[in-house]
């Protein structure tokens, strides 16, 4: 039901399951393998597989911890999107690519849920897509020690506010990794 005309694709999205962004994440393993799986099943289904990459300061483009983590492995002709900002499309190409995919529907996955991945699916909502975020897939650190809530509740709250998403012609909603489809991806 995106806003988008004349893009019925969906596509997933992996944004930042970077090793230095996951090293101490809340369930990395489990979170890790549930994308891993969206991603063999999107490939399977022949549906565009797009990851983010996140630098700034922090996290030098081409150190050991700017790199994705080894259990994903993105194929050449998989886009491959840049980023400094949260939003996924800030500053970088990610509309243009979806646009040439003919993509009005995102399946959101990755890290870290209370920054990239909220400033993603807000962005993302805004911009007139359909936002399917994965539940299980998706992940943050523990920042409790600056007033943050323990990593469980950031992860479960943004799942919570996330359901309850509404604009006019969007849809929102939250499934599990287990429940995901990619219909209306012709």
């Amino acid at each position: 039901m995106t806003t988008l005309p004349d893009r019925p694709r969906t596509a997933l999205l992996v944004i930042d399951v970077q090793n230095g962004v996951v090293a101490e994440a809340h369930r990395r393993g489990e979170v890790v393998a549930n994308i891993a799986a969206l991603v063999e099943r999107a490939r399977a289904e022949e549906i565009p597989v797009v990851w983010v990459q996140h630098s700034d300061d922090d996290l030098r483009r081409g150190s050991e911890d700017w790199k994705y983590v080894a259990e994903l492995p993105r194929r050449d002709s998989e886009p491959l999107v840049h980023k400094s900002y949260g939003d996924s499309f800030e500053g970088t190409d990610l509309e243009e690519v979806l646009a040439g995919a003919g993509v009005g529907r995102l399946v959101v996955s990755g890290a870290e849920s209370d920054a990239c991945i909220r400033s993603t699916i807000h962005g993302a909502f805004v911009r007139g897509y359909d936002v399917t975020l994965a539940a299980d897939a998706h992940t943050t650190g523990d920042k409790s020690a600056w007033g943050a809530p323990p990593p469980e509740q950031v992860i479960g709250h943004t799942n919570l506010y996330w359901r309850y998403q509404t604009a006019p012609g969007r849809t929102a909603e939250v499934v599990e990794t287990k429940d995901v489809t990619f219909e209306g991806s012709a």
